[in-house]
């Protein structure tokens, strides 16, 4: 018997029938009417070659080729009904699911503590991976599923097929260590330029205020690139180095070590941190959710600083 020639619909009828012993209550129980439901027995038992319900009494009772396939009728008919129609639904508070988060660093220390606090309230059981890829790499994680949820800074997902939320407006400022006896609180431009300069460049990328200078004409004196953002807690103590970061990493970095912030020369770029998506998770309500959250914890209004 081929499968595609099987009316799944008269399995039901069949599974029905097998708990009713009846056409009558069969046809009330799935909302049938008796005739449509006589007609669906008379395929049924076209379908097996053999009479499968014959009455006996006030009865239809079953044929030994019945009373076979009634367990495994009524396991197809359930999972079905469980499995595949039921909605897909989402419950936080008992939810046992692992999400993947795209984001720098610096989306590690700004947006994760809040996350989590959430998470221990609502969602006990739900895990976060938060994995750092260059922003040529973000949309392919994304499309292959690799990655839920991409958090930060990434024009290479505006386009089609990704979906992008606000979430806030931020800046950069020039930090140093607060016994840094080099530089004031307030820099001439040339003085900056000429400054000793940690840069940091996650994943080897371009920052957007490299660009920014790049296009004034402007070069820093460089001493020493980075990776990471956090390493500056190890080195920016006890030397004479400035950091240009984004602001979120000055209040960060302020919680641990003695900082002293130096008005820039220059009027900073902003940066418009995002969330981003596929569209092949748009509609699925654990990204929904997810992205629900995110959003929640992280969105500020136009000056409002990062959280504790």
């Amino acid at each position: 018997m081929d499968i595609r020639s099987v009316d799944l619909n008269l399995l039901v009828v069949f599974d029905a029938m097998a708990r009713h012993r009846s056409v009558s209550r069969t046809a009330e129980a799935i909302g049938l009417s008796q005739p449509a439901t006589s007609a669906a027995l008379a395929r049924l038992r076209a379908l097996f070659d053999d009479t499968l319900f014959v009455r006996a009494g006030a009865q239809m009772e079953p044929t030994p080729r019945a009373l076979v396939l009634a367990p495994a009728v009524r396991r197809v008919v359930e999972a079905i009904e469980s499995d595949i129609l039921q909605p897909a639904g989402f419950e936080p508070a008992t939810a046992q699911r692992s999400f993947t988060l795209l984001t720098p660093d610096i989306g590690e220390v700004a947006f994760l503590p809040g996350v989590l606090r959430r998470l221990r309230q609502e969602a006990p059981l739900v895990k976060l991976q938060a994995v750092s890829k260059p922003r040529t790499a973000a949309a392919a994680a994304l499309e292959a599923g690799e990655a839920d949820l991409a958090v930060g800074f990434f024009p290479d997902l505006q386009k089609a097929g990704y979906f992008q939320q606000a979430l806030f407006k931020t800046s950069y400022v020039c930090i140093a260590c607060a016994r840094n006896e080099a530089t004031g609180t307030r820099m001439t431009l040339k003085q900056y330029l000429a400054a000793r300069h940690i840069v940091v460049r996650p994943d080897g990328r371009e920052h957007f205020l490299d660009r920014f200078l790049e296009d004034k004409g402007w070069h820093r004196h460089v001493t020493l690139e980075l990776s990471h953002f956090m390493s500056l807690l190890a080195l920016l103590p006890g030397s004479d180095l400035v950091a240009t970061v984004p602001e979120d990493i000055a209040t960060v970095a302020s919680r641990h070590i003695a900082l002293k912030r130096i008005e820039l020369p220059f009027r900073p770029p902003q940066i418009q941190v995002q969330q981003y998506w596929h569209r092949r998770m748009h509609d699925d309500d654990a990204n929904r959710w997810l992205r629900g959250l995110f959003h929640a914890v992280n969105r500020r209004g136009p000056d409002e600083a990062l959280r504790p």
